[in-house]
């Protein structure tokens, strides 16, 4: 066989490996993902008008605010379920199983790619699930083209990719599943630090930077701009910038501290 062929044949196994766990010990992910659920319904029927009457400068309209809510927690939902990609490298590390893969003939970059594809592949199914649970309770998005729906599902894999991809160089570097899960705390913080929950105007103008400078803000001005016909302007290319250069950055980071390790 061709290395080419054996690197996808090794992957393939890895993506398989890493697919039953997900399958059999669930509760993780599932953790993971009630968190931005919970904060679509709390944002919604706790605060949707109030923050309906900030968004649209008129009356309550909780449906607006569906609207709004709805990219930045999809994005939200990719930066919470790549929190499980981080602690299942870190145990992959710290219990034993690199060391007995390293007896094997196996393409070693499958470890790492194996984790990275399984980890995407649960991203896209956890966004469709919060998706379905916007939809049921009023979200909708009928002015977007098949075009735009298409663009809005790459960058979601986009994103999914590049934040997988630093998510697995935090687990490389943990000493233990707690430390990776800590670490990769800041992707389910920096949501709330952007405009997904409020424009980015209404904040005090010491706090403007933080939320403008940071990837989750462009990509959500892009997913929304997609979704709901809004201004997308500079976004597009910001959020395009900032998934490539994490998905590179994050692809060299984890490939450089694997090889160290796998020594």
């Amino acid at each position: 066989m061709s290395s080419l062929s054996l690197a996808v044949r090794d992957s393939s196994t890895m993506l398989r490996r890493n697919l039953l766990h997900a399958r059999r010990y669930p509760s993780l992910t599932l953790n993971l993902l009630l968190t931005p659920i919970v904060l679509l319904l709390l944002f919604v029927y706790i605060f949707g008008d109030a923050m309906s009457s900030v968004i649209g400068g008129g009356g309550p309209d909780r449906s607006a605010y569906i609207a709004y809510v709805v990219p930045g927690l999809l994005l939200m939902t990719i930066g919470s379920t790549v929190v499980g990609t981080a602690v299942s490298v870190s145990n992959d590390m710290t219990e034993g199983i690199i060391a007995r893969f390293r007896t094997m003939a196996i393409h070693r970059p499958s470890v790492l790619v194996g984790h990275v594809v399984g980890s995407v592949l649960q991203s896209v199914m956890s966004v469709v699930l919060v998706g379905v649970v916007a939809v049921a309770i009023g979200f909708r998005s009928t002015d977007a083209t098949a075009l735009e729906w298409l663009a809005a599902f790459g960058l979601l894999v986009l994103f999914a990719t590049a934040l997988t991809w630093i998510a697995v160089g935090m687990g490389l570097v943990s000493p233990n599943a707690e430390a990776a899960s800590n670490n990769a705390t800041p992707l389910i913080l920096l949501p709330l630090l952007s405009s997904a929950f409020t424009p980015v105007d209404s904040m005090p103008g010491w706090f403007r930077p933080i939320a403008e400078y940071q990837p989750f803000t462009p990509a959500i001005e892009t997913l929304r701009g997609l979704l709901l016909g809004t201004e997308i302007g500079h976004s597009g290319w910001l959020a395009a910038a900032w998934c490539v250069g994490l998905a590179v950055f994050g692809y060299l980071w984890s490939t450089a501290k694997f090889g160290r390790e796998a020594k």
